[in-house]
């Protein structure tokens, strides 16, 4: 089977960081069962040096190389994959895809609605590249301008609620769609490391969300656990 992580700034990670993209990777190397594969246009890190993308210094230096693959973008959300699922579902025969999107556009780009709107196109477009792909979303987790910000929360709640009419919607048996639950116990002053990234144990809160999913919905892998 193979994979496809979809997401922003929490996805792609920085210079140093294993990222959550990296526990999944261990994840279904211990508890998939059979073959599997990365699959995705990108493979680097978010250099905040530089400004851009460019960096490989994973935390964990022998993580292979074809494990790394994504679709992942530091400021970078669903209005931005929108044009770039197609191809990249297309390029890697992608027929899972992990998504965690959402939080940059609410926070910079798009109300709630208008990005609700973007997460059909997505899936328009992915389904256009292949009509059998599965996805597993996992809701906005409210950050720490959420907490500050009354409004901002507000939105983020009231997206996650669209994000989770769309996704029933647009389940079908032939391209099934699963929501995740919000990360188990996440906390923003324990597992990121600015109240919006995720540190080694929201890492492995988000893989432990997309991995739950995947095993409760679909009978893929096991129970997620700790490495």
């Amino acid at each position: 089977m193979r994979f496809l992580f979809v997401g922003d700034s929490q996805t792609i990670g920085r210079a140093g960081d294993h990222t959550w993209r990296y526990r999944m990777w261990q994840h279904l190397g211990a508890s998939f069962g059979g073959p599997f594969k990365i699959v995705g246009p990108r493979d680097g890190l978010y250099d905040p040096s530089a400004d851009a993308p460019v960096s490989y210094a994973y935390a964990d230096e022998d993580w292979p190389l074809h494990a790394r693959r994504h679709l992942a973008g530091w400021g970078e959300g669903w209005q931005h994959m929108v044009p770039l699922v197609g191809d990249a579902v297309r390029g890697g025969k992608a027929q899972v895809l992990l998504v965690a999107l959402g939080l940059i556009d609410l926070g910079f780009y798009t109300n709630s609605e208008q990005t609700a709107d973007n997460v059909r196109r997505f899936f328009a477009e992915a389904r256009a590249a292949n009509p059998g792909v599965r996805a597993v979303v996992l809701p906005v987790i409210p950050n720490i301008r959420a907490q500050a910000d009354d409004s901002f929360a507000e939105e983020v709640d009231h997206f996650n609620t669209l994000l989770a009419k769309a996704v029933a919607e647009l389940d079908s048996p032939s391209s099934p769609l699963l929501l995740a639950s919000l990360p188990q116990d996440y906390d923003i002053h324990r597992d990121t490391y600015d109240g919006t990234h995720p540190g080694p144990s929201g890492e492995r809160r988000i893989a432990a969300a997309f991995a739950t999913a995947l095993h409760q919905g679909w009978g893929l892998g096991g129970p997620y656990e700790d490495r």
